[in-house]
């Protein structure tokens, strides 16, 4: 039976940032969240254009958009995410919710950013990442056991077909052969990061998960230039769920009060133990601190 979320969540005292907003389950996670209230709910766009539809959007579906902010922000540019966060910091200054939830799959030939890193793994694994690191001091000076925070990442049951490569981690060998290998490899990425964050985090008031939605019609299959893509993509379409019942599977995990133990895998809303290497904390100690490392020889901390 299909999760649903009460209708009786009263988040008027969150500050929520939701990244990936201007589609798919992001975009209706957006318009969840502002019916339920929230103080400020940030959205960082990369096409601020798109960022002002989901506000229109959002008005049309509940009519609550006040508390509604369309921010600059570019996954793929580490700099556009540092100024952002230090954006933030500076005028906002309070942060309780930090929903990773925007991803990228792609089936071309290595795709590199303007920071000289393929775009998978940075825009799924390393750019939120990133976010997260400038921003985890102010939640933690933000949230209180009345009021906890709240860290997610919006992973897949794919990344049980990832691996840990540290002599390939920006996906420069080999890394299309399998149309999932690349993608599911930062979608481990993300549920070993949302554990070993839980680990840091866990007398802070603050809980961290990753999160499969589903297998959901939207196209976080950004490119298609391959046959397998299209199948994919046929597949997606035709038995896939909706996008918002993805945004439901993300955000009832989050948003349950009973959930408050760290750094859980949710399959679908229902807590699920993930693939072993998850659970591997030297892997994931290496895998932390040399996703620091390469955000230091780029200059961001």
């Amino acid at each position: 039976m299909p999760l649903k979320l009460s209708d009786t969540y009263d988040l008027s005292n969150y500050v929520i940032i939701l990244t990936g907003a201007t589609d798919g389950i992001g975009k209706e996670m957006a318009r969840i969240l502002s019916g339920f209230n929230a103080k400020r709910l940030i959205l960082p766009a990369r096409n601020i254009e798109k960022g002002n539809k989901v506000l229109e959007y959002i008005k049309s579906s509940n009519g609550h958009a006040n508390n509604v902010e369309i921010w600059e922000m570019d996954l793929a540019d580490l700099q556009s995410v540092k100024n952002f966060a230090n954006k933030f910091i500076n005028e906002v200054g309070e942060l309780h919710m930090l929903l990773n939830n925007a991803g990228f799959m792609s089936s071309r030939a290595i795709n590199k950013t303007k920071d000289n890193l393929e775009s998978q793994f940075q825009v799924n694994h390393l750019a939120p990442f990133l976010l997260t690191l400038l921003l985890l001091d102010t939640m933690k000076k933000s949230v209180s056991a009345e009021l906890p925070g709240k860290i997610a990442f919006t992973s897949s049951s794919v990344h049980f077909s990832g691996e840990i490569d540290f002599d390939n981690l920006n996906l420069e060998k080999g890394a299309y052969l399998n149309p999932f290998k690349s993608y599911g490899n930062t979608k481990l990425m993300n549920v070993i990061t949302a554990k070993e964050l839980g680990r840091m985090v866990q007398n802070e008031n603050i809980s961290t998960y990753s999160l499969h939605p589903g297998v959901i019609r939207t196209n976080v299959n950004n490119t298609s230039d391959t046959f397998g893509y299209l199948i994919l993509s046929l597949l997606f379409t035709f038995t896939g769920e909706s996008a918002e019942q993805g945004a439901v599977n993300v955000l009832y995990p989050v948003l349950s009060p009973e959930n408050k133990e760290t750094g859980k895998y949710y399959h679908e809303g229902i807590e699920k133990e993930p693939y072993k290497l998850a659970n591997d904390q030297e892997l994931a100690k290496k895998l932390w601190n040399i996703s620091e490392q390469i955000l230091r020889d780029h200059g961001m901390i």
